[in-house]
């Protein structure tokens, strides 16, 4: 997006435009313009509106080449001295795309830039150096981690003057890249990057700190080790469905007994269909692959190749997953109760494969020696684990139950908790119903307990570190000569999913392919393709778990788990057709005509009406309200007397004469031919008593200029305007509002003044947060609902989210949701 001289000659067919006037912001979409570029332009206008208009200002949509009797395409026009054909696009150094380029990469010394020679791999950047990578439309500008303030300066000159040499674009990018904090798009030109774990020099500096703490007499036992925290829920799937298992046999799936429903077998793939009620939909769905470590190619091929299928026979609305065993999700691990995954498995296939390699069939049975381990007690985490039946598998902090024959002991480790020994009991029953349990504490164990595990030996006491949670990151994709590359999308939103792309979110413990409703029906079905490729190239740049879960989720059926990433307005996600379309319903309002079907000539109902009361209002005060342009405007013909009086009687024309042909909106199919005349009419009325009103005294009234509007930062760029001339200003206050009383449009005033997007503002009147809360049994009305959290009181705040506001607002977007979520107030 750039600025362009205000004149018609920057116009052109094949971009979208938009004029930002005082009072009206206008969008100008050219005839080859796309949906998306069209979709984008309304983001930038909601962003004018709000920054630089207060949110009150109009919004208008022009459509190149229709030129008919609405008023918003008139004003357009008329600001630009009346309309004329516009000529082609000129084509600047901005469009034009540079050749790809074979990636070089020189190191930077004494700001001379040497080439570097030979295979492009990870080992080649020194810490101590600075690189410049050349990939044609980017350059970036790798900076060690302890090179010298004084070599990054030089460095970031050398870049600059290595693309004003090269002739580049303006818009050619240099993006400066920190040692450790490399982007999949830097790190993809590379032919070896090794999966590195966190970003360097966080251990480093912990341990820095705690070194220091120690010079200065600061007991630091332990406090290098994560802190234990309020564990919080993630969002999970609506309870109280109907569960239905698979296990894969071969070419058929075999369904589970309801008491076996929660048994994983290792050496097995299972399909797992999950039918409940979100809301107040009807039915959704979750349907997965569970894919055990131990099953064969052909059982996952299969599963994957039956779920598709089930999949489609559902109309393709279900959430769909591959989950690997080792690597479950909160929102699967909480279907069962518990979740238990034995060694082994029962499948045909397995079996023939065990006895093929001549291998130990480890396959549990319920008489057999048998050891559990037992470590997390939440409902999205109580998977229990068949471990090695050795006394080394023990650990201090959980807990154990051994099977052995038909007696069963519940171990309780010397760290473990209260909630750890009752689920531990209860994975003994829902094992071996109705066997007495034998109790035995870590110390007191008697010989009947170590005798199964082959004697008493050494084992840990250590706790199990939980993953490192990171931010998630949303890309798009596209295949390149034949190769897979993706492109972050920073600071992404809702608004960044196009209902006609795929895209994939990357939260590191999982991963998700979006897919759009508009997207074509092939590239639907390679969704799980694509998400697998992209997790083949994370796993060899950012060290992501080749194993990690796998969703594709369709437009209109985002579960919980994936909404909790996003700021998610519901209201978005239930809006119809393409992205431009949704884009202007939420902005001029779900009642306003479709733009197709406006282009199309369907004129009738309220937008009849507007162009009438623009028209007529014009019409009849063409001396009394006439409108100056900018100076340099001002000496042009008049466009008052016949000319407004032409277009007033077309507009009533319309609006009284229109075609049996003419179709209307369906969500305008109430209103009659009738009541668009008696609006006109009672509109035409509330003009001239609105001229008496404002002119008591028979003395002109002016209204303020209306030329284009600039922020303040910009209102030194002044531009030129092919044509001049005055034009009646239209006055559309009083004839609105009355229109608006006469169909009983009522709005309710909004408590004291919003915040913005981040938390910023100030907010004038502060609620309790019982009256704030979604479920609130005296609910405060008129105030923002998305922002529910901004009218507590400062020290309310401290209280329930137990951080200050500004440490709040700090936080990313998805954690602020999680957080508003668990306190009702989102």
């Amino acid at each position: 997006m750039k600025q362009v001289p205000f004149a018609r000659s920057s116009l052109n067919h094949d971009d979208v435009f938009i004029l930002d006037t005082e009072k009206k912001i206008y969008q100008f979409n050219g005839t080859n313009s796309n949906v998306q570029e069209r979709a984008k332009a309304l983001e930038v206008i909601q962003f004018l509106k709000e920054k630089y208009h207060e949110g009150t200002c109009d919004v208008a949509i022009v459509d190149d080449g229709k030129l008919d009797t609405e008023s918003d395409s008139g004003e357009f026009w008329v600001l630009f001295g009346g309309f004329a054909p516009i000529g082609k696009k000129v084509i600047g150094e901005d469009d034009v795309v540079p050749e790809s380029t074979p990636t070089k990469l020189y190191s930077i010394t004494d700001g001379d830039l040497k080439i570097v020679e030979g295979e492009l791999s990870r080992g080649i950047l020194e810490n101590n150096k600075c690189y410049l990578m050349d990939c044609g439309v980017e350059v970036f500008l790798w900076v060690g981690r302890v090179t010298q303030v004084e070599e990054r300066k030089a460095a970031s000159q050398v870049a600059e003057e290595f693309v004003a040499s090269q002739n580049r674009p303006k818009a050619t990018r240099i993006t400066r890249l920190i040692q450790g904090y490399e982007t999949h798009s830097f790190k993809s030109n590379f032919d070896s990057w090794p999966a590195g774990a966190a970003a360097p020099g966080a251990e480093e500096g912990r341990g820095k700190v705690a070194a220091l703490l120690k010079q200065q007499g600061v007991g630091v036992k332990g406090m290098t080790k994560t802190a234990p925290v309020n564990e919080e829920i993630p969002p999970l799937l609506e309870g109280g469905g109907k569960m239905e298992v698979w296990c894969i046999n071969g070419s058929a799936k075999t369904p589970l007994p309801k008491e076996d429903i929660g048994k994983f077998y290792s050496g097995d793939c299972y399909i797992i269909l999950y039918t409940y009620h979100a809301g107040d939909r009807k039915e959704d769905y979750f349907l997965c692959c569970w894919i055990g470590k131990d099953s064969i190619e052909n059982d996952q091929k299969m599963a994957a190749r039956l779920a598709n299928t089930m999949f489609n026979s559902l109309k393709g609305r279900p959430i769909q997953g591959r989950i690997f065993q080792g690597k479950e999700p909160p929102q699967f691990i909480a279907l069962f109760h518990p979740m238990v995954v034995l060694k082994g498995g029962l499948s045909s296939g397995y079996k023939k494969y065990v006895a093929e390699k001549g291998l130990l069939d480890e396959t549990y049975t319920s008489d057999g020696v048998a050891l559990f381990r037992v470590s997390g007690v939440s409902v999205h985490n109580n998977k229990i684990m068949q471990v090695d039946p050795v006394a080394s598998s023990l650990n201090s902090t959980e807990c154990f139950c051994l099977q052995s024959g038909s007696s069963v002991f519940i171990w309780h480790g010397n760290q473990s908790t209260f909630e750890q020994q009752l689920l531990a009991a209860k994975v003994a029953e829902f094992l071996k119903p109705a066997v007495a349990l034998k109790h035995a504490k870590e110390g007191t164990e008697s010989s009947s307990f170590w005798f199964p595990l082959g004697g008493k030996q050494s084992y840990t006491s250590v706790k199990i570190s939980p993953e490192i949670v990171r931010d998630p990151h949303l890309f798009t994709f596209l295949f390149s000569k034949g190769k897979f590359q993706v492109q972050e999308v920073y600071n992404y939103a809702q608004d960044d999913l196009l209902t006609e792309d795929i895209l994939i979110l990357d939260t590191h413990a999982e991963v998700f392919v979006w897919v759009g409703n508009s997207v074509d029906p092939k590239e639907k079905q390679n969704a799980f393709d694509i998400g697998q490729r992209y997790i083949e190239v994370a796993a060899s740049l950012d060290g992501l778990s080749p194993n990690v879960p796998l969703y594709k989720v369709t437009e209109g059926n985002e579960p919980s788990f994936f909404t909790i990433y996003f700021s998610w307005d519901p209201t978005k996600a239930s809006v119809q057709g393409n992205s431009f379309q949704k884009k202007v319903a939420l902005l001029l309002g779900v009642g306003h005509q479709a733009v197709e079907e406006r282009s199309n000539g369907n004129q009738g109902g309220p937008t009849q009406r507007a162009s009438a009361l623009a028209a007529l209002s014009s019409a009849f005060n063409p001396s009394h309200e006439k409108s100056h342009l900018s100076p340099d405007r001002s000496n042009g013909p008049s466009q008052g007397g016949p000319t407004q009086r032409a277009s007033a009687l077309a507009a009533l024309s319309s609006a009284f004469n229109s075609s049996p042909g003419t179709k209307m909106s369906t969500r305008l199919s109430g209103i009659s031919q009738g009541s668009q005349r008696a609006a006109a009419v009672a509109a035409l009325s509330s003009v001239l008593t609105a001229e008496k009103k404002q002119m008591p005294d028979g003395s002109p009234s002016r209204s303020p200029p209306s030329e284009p509007y600039l922020p303040a930062e910009g209102k030194n760029k002044t531009s030129e305007v092919e044509g001049s001339g005055e034009v009646a200003e239209v006055k559309e206050t009083e004839e609105v509002a009355s229109v608006s009383e006469s169909i009983g449009e009522e709005s309710e005033p909004k408590q004291g003044s919003e915040q913005n997007e981040n938390g910023g503002g100030t907010i004038q009147s502060t609620f309790s947060y019982g009256r704030l809360k979604a479920h609130s049994d005296n609910p405060v009305t008129g105030i923002d609902f998305k922002r529910r959290e901004a009218y507590l009181s400062e020290e309310e705040f401290q209280t329930v989210f137990g951080l200050t506001k500004e440490a709040f607002y700090k936080l990313p977007r998805w954690k602020q949701d999680m957080q508003k979520k668990k306190l009702d107030l989102f």
